[in-house]
């Protein structure tokens, strides 16, 4: 019998928009209004989501997480797009309509708390110095926070990054 038991998998938090959901040469919604029509199964910009992303994903080794204003719109929308099954949806507060690149993000506090000191992989296209640094304080175990580009989001080198550190306990 060995000495030393598994140990559970990183968690990967995942944002939709500008990650999943590139927004291309599109502007995010502007109001409350619009964000309804975007985070629905009618947005024409859905046709650019990749959808080997589905696959990719799904050969992570971690657990996986919806962190995004979707919420279980994700699972209804965004999941059956790449052939993903049902993920949890991480418990977020209410999304802001305009984020501030000055102020921490609004989904960094929840996603330390959901983490509860295990090792987490967070993809998103807000992520700042301000978020790495807060998290580095205020979280015990490893932790990467990945910025993607919100006008192509996640690329192979995106996924290539993501990999290395979820398969690669030294890397975290």
């Amino acid at each position: 019998m060995s000495g030393s038991a598994a140990l559970p998998l990183p968690l990967l938090f995942l944002d939709v928009d500008g990650t999943l959901l590139p927004y291309g040469r599109t502007s995010p919604p502007a109001d409350l209004e619009e964000w309804a029509a975007w985070q629905h199964a009618g947005n024409p910009q859905l046709a650019e989501v990749d959808r080997a992303h589905g696959p990719r994903l799904l050969a992570l080794p971690c657990s996986p997480f919806w962190a995004t204003a979707w919420m279980a719109d994700a699972n209804e929308v965004i999941a059956p797009l790449l052939g993903l099954p049902r993920w949890p949806v991480a418990e977020l507060p209410e999304a802001p309509l305009e984020d501030h690149g000055d102020r921490l993000h609004w989904k960094t506090r929840a996603l330390v708390e959901a983490a509860a000191g295990r090792p987490f992989a967070w993809v998103d296209d807000e992520i700042t110095s301000l978020d790495r640094a807060w998290v580095a304080r205020h979280h015990p175990g490893p932790a990467l926070l990945h910025r993607v580009d919100p006008v192509t989001g996640l690329t192979t080198a995106d996924f290539a990054v993501l990999g290395s550190w979820l398969r690669d306990p030294a890397a975290r």
